[in-house]
């Protein structure tokens, strides 16, 4: 499901058969990469910045990583901070940061095998990214809401509707979603085995019985009539038999939220729905951090910041202003005059 983007060799500038060249170097670097097992995903964006990186600096004659300085890298970062895209749009500040990581690791894996004297980038400062909380989040109402407007009569509602359950209920990525395979779900342990979650880290998440009972109901009666391929084992299948791309989860998900709620929002909406409702729940946020898959319990924390109900029940406890009980009568329209 990864991206499988590859530079073909001619549409690098240079010369290939030169070893000190910079396109050489990148092409075995890449070539590390996946012989290292990195993710055809983290191959795929460090490919796209490094190529964009060896365009930059032929556009400045610049052709051996030997000619390449820290002020050099440091115009690129500038470059890429005053950079507009087509639609005359700059790169958002994640973007410059994924970019800039990338260039740090390739000039580290440079000078570890030695085809480099020093490393320029081993100072290289990244831009600061924003902490953003997470915008996208739904009450269990309004989940609901987006649920029940799955049509059911619809050829493939009863598959949108497993495939919803299942956001919603685990918070799993569309990716992680679109490899599951029918061995994946464990009815009487009520789990889910992701294979291969974000870091090639597999995992065990429990799943509801609702959902459960929904994905029971897509087996029987819709999946064999989808099945062109007997040897075909991934769960969610396409009207041609072929597995739901993740792209085209979001889109299906992006449809139902628009339909019950008039407003924007995809797959990645459950599961910051799922995390936040657990939390206001009693959840602790270790035990949120295993079913997200999340390295680092600090990408788990903002929904702390989120969870707006167990900061007003604290407020209401706590704070004289939003106690229920008024000392004073409030006051009226014509007194607010």
């Amino acid at each position: 499901m990864a991206s499988k983007r590859t530079i073909r060799p001619e549409q690098l500038p240079g010369n290939l058969s030169d070893p000190h060249d910079l396109s050489f170097h990148l092409l075995r670097y890449l070539e590390w990469m996946r012989v290292s097992h990195y993710s055809l995903a983290t191959v795929g964006s460090r490919e796209l910045a490094l190529e964009q990186f060896v365009g930059w600096c032929a556009e400045r004659s610049l052709y051996r990583s030997a000619e390449i300085t820290r002020p050099i890298l440091e115009r690129f970062r500038k470059w890429l901070y005053y950079y507009r895209k087509t639609n005359g749009a700059p790169l958002h500040i994640s973007t410059q940061y994924q970019r800039l990581v990338a260039l740090r690791a390739f000039f580290k894996w440079l000078s570890k095998e030695s085809l480099i004297l020093y490393n320029p980038a081993s100072e290289l400062q990244l831009p600061r990214r924003d902490k953003q909380l997470p915008r996208d989040n739904l009450t269990e109402k309004e989940a609901e809401q987006v649920i029940d407007a799955v049509d059911l009569e619809r050829p493939l509602g009863l598959r949108d509707r497993a495939m919803i359950e299942i956001f919603y209920s685990t918070g799993v990525r569309a990716r992680e979603l679109a490899q599951l395979t029918v061995y994946d779900v464990h009815f009487e342990r009520g789990t889910v085995l992701i294979r291969q979650g974000k870091g090639r880290k597999d995992r065990v998440v429990p799943i509801g019985q609702r959902a459960l009972d929904w994905i029971s109901r897509y087996l029987e009666d819709l999946r064999p009539r989808l099945v062109k391929d007997l040897a075909q084992d991934v769960l969610f299948l396409g009207t041609t038999g072929e597995p739901v791309h993740p792209g085209r989860l979001s889109a299906i998900v992006r449809r139902y939220v628009k339909a019950a709620l008039c407003r924007p929002g995809a797959c990645h909406l459950f599961r910051h729905t799922m995390a936040t409702l657990m939390l206001e729940g009693g959840a602790d946020v270790r035990y949120i951090q295993a079913i997200l898959g999340h390295a680092e319990l600090s990408t788990t924390q903002i929904y702390t910041q989120v969870s707006i109900d167990k900061l007003k029940r604290v407020a209401r406890k706590t704070h004289p202003a939003h106690a229920t009980r008024q000392t004073k009568t409030a006051p009226t329209k014509d007194h607010a005059k």
